[in-house]
């Protein structure tokens, strides 16, 4: 995997508040590496490691997105919500950003027919066929219509598996991440103090609760794999 320059500015990463971990109480001890300091009671993580990692996924995205892979990106916290789906779109990569359904990886074949029941409901309403049923059967069709949009719409061109998913809070999204575990899908975490590094291929100590420091991670991830999609598109 070719090493590439990402422009990641640690004063930016400062300035995101990257840096501030949990309080020191609650921590997890395999994190102790990517650890640099404790103040007033919070650990501060590493930044330069931090860039280190950061730069990997960067190229580990970017060779993927090249080769035309599929990304999935899953963070349903409220903090992160906007921001993923955000980072999702403007790289054309799928997102779960509301709750993880249970299994929606490991038995893939029941999230298919969710999908195809929503898109089948989406052409409908488009068609403007809703209309023309009896009320209460079009308010039953809208309300899992809506529902399905909720859980379902970030995945909605979803045919597969995804290659590689990435993680904004490997806490809140742990069944998520055990998926991908049992599946063997590589997967790329923000890592706060309170988490285990050795869960996830690629783990970016960060943290995962300030909506700057979500978004300044994303926003790199994103870039590459954008830059990647180029040379995908320019090099078939």
């Amino acid at each position: 995997m070719t090493r590439r320059y990402w422009n990641i500015n640690l004063e930016e990463m400062m300035e995101a508040g990257v840096h501030f971990g949990h309080g020191t109480r609650k921590w997890n001890l395999r994190m102790s590496p990517y650890i640099s300091a404790k103040c007033k009671g919070i650990h501060i993580l590493n930044l330069t490691r931090t860039a280190r990692f950061l730069s990997e996924a960067c190229d580990l995205v970017f060779d993927a997105s090249s080769r035309g892979k599929q990304f999935l990106i899953v963070g349903t916290k409220n903090k992160a919500a906007d921001s993923v789906a955000r980072a999702a779109i403007r790289a054309r990569c799928h997102y779960v950003n509301k709750k993880w359904l249970g299994g929606m990886l490991t038995n893939w074949s029941t999230t298919e027919t969710r999908l195809h029941k929503f898109r089948d409901l989406r052409m409908e309403q488009k068609a403007g066929r809703l209309t023309h049923l009896p009320k209460r059967d079009a308010a039953v069709l809208k309300r899992q219509l809506s529902h399905l949009q909720t859980y379902l719409g970030g995945i909605k061109y979803m045919t597969g598996l995804p290659d590689i998913i990435i993680i904004v809070d490997q806490q809140e999204e742990y069944t998520a991440l055990r998926e991908c575990i049992t599946l063997g899908i590589p997967t790329i975490c923000l890592t706060d103090t309170n988490c285990d590094p050795d869960l996830a291929d690629i783990s970016i100590p960060a943290n995962d609760d300030a909506i700057a420091s979500i978004r300044l991670i994303l926003t790199k991830l994103v870039f590459a794999i954008c830059e990647g999609r180029s040379s995908y598109i320019r090099n078939p």
